[in-house]
């Protein structure tokens, strides 16, 4: 009966590991097989090559003459293969071709965007980015299902496949029209009684509406908005007062009429960090990505700290 002349290549590395290590129960140790597997594993690769491969003499097993003529071949392949798993391509940002999409608030969209895309043009110009405003919840569902590649915000309730990298601190900060009646020391209660407008994307009730009411304090929200740009324009032609992260009323300060103020209330800076499937950890690509990230935020973060 003609053999066949396919070799499952597993039964080499248990033919390495007898002819290395001199026996069943040593190559067993090495490969982490049971000695009944192996001895199967060296039957097999018998049936396969038509020689017996291995003598016994004493405790130790001797490689017949075809063992011998053949191993060096054996191990060099071995070796190759080896190392073409553990291989790591050589990445080149200037080669990519790829979409990246992000889950961006329009605050760090306006701040963080301008000065990533130029970083990004340089190096990647194939690199195509979308960013796009992405509800809490559905975060950690779109990232597992590939439609998202990251997302950065504050902290979300998200699971073990989903890593994590806190980014940076965010402080708040009050803004109001230039010569605002409260364009002086602005204290708690001037803030409290005064009327706000406020940032809303579903028009419900702030995160800051929510602490303050859990604290016992209210203030009189007269308008609710979805994006921050054209909350802090309202600001700069009426009376209402906006609460916002510092970064980006230092970035509108130099665009509209208005003054920047400090909350004057005790709170803890709110962390903000970037999220994404565990499954990216490795990717090149990716982690090139996130590092240009971090270098755009932590530039931006240092011009409006000027």
């Amino acid at each position: 009966m003609e053999r066949d002349s396919r070799i499952d290549l597993n039964l080499f590395r248990v033919l390495d590991a007898i002819y290395t290590h001199g026996g069943v129960s040593a190559a067993a140790r090495v490969l982490h097989l049971t000695q009944p597997a192996v001895t199967h594993a060296l039957r097999r690769l018998r049936d396969q090559l038509g020689d017996p491969l291995f003598v016994r003499q004493g405790n130790r097993l001797l490689p017949t003459d075809k063992v011998r003529a053949m191993m060096p071949s054996v191990q060099s392949h071995l070796k190759g293969l080896l190392a073409s798993t553990r291989a790591q391509p050589a990445f080149h940002a200037a080669q990519l071709q790829l979409e990246l999409v992000i889950g961006f608030r329009d605050i760090l969209e306006s701040i963080v965007l301008p000065g990533l895309m130029a970083d990004i043009g340089k190096e990647a110009p194939g690199v195509r980015l979308v960013s796009r405003r992405v509800a809490a919840d559905e975060v950690e569902r779109e990232l597992g299902a590939g439609t998202l590649d990251l997302a950065v915000d504050r902290p979300l309730r998200a699971g073990s496949q989903i890593s994590r990298r806190r980014m940076l601190d965010e402080t708040l900060v009050v803004v109001m029209r230039r010569n605002h009646p409260l364009s002086g020391q602005l204290r708690r209660s001037d803030y409290l009684g005064a009327q706000h407008v406020t940032v809303s994307p579903l028009g419900e009730s702030s995160a800051l509406d929510v602490l303050l009411g859990q604290n016992g304090m209210f203030r009189e929200v007269r308008m609710v908005c979805q994006h921050y740009f054209s909350a802090c324009q309202i600001a700069a032609a009426s009376e209402l007062l906006l609460t916002v992260p510092k970064a980006y009323a230092d970035h509108l300060a130099g665009l509209l009429p208005i003054t920047v103020h400090p909350l004057p209330l005790r709170l803890k800076a709110i962390p903000i960090l970037a999220y994404w499937h565990q499954s990216k950890d490795g990717d090149a690509a990716h982690r090139w990505f996130r590092e240009r990230l971090v270098k755009s935020i932590t530039r931006a973060m240092t011009a409006s700290s000027r």
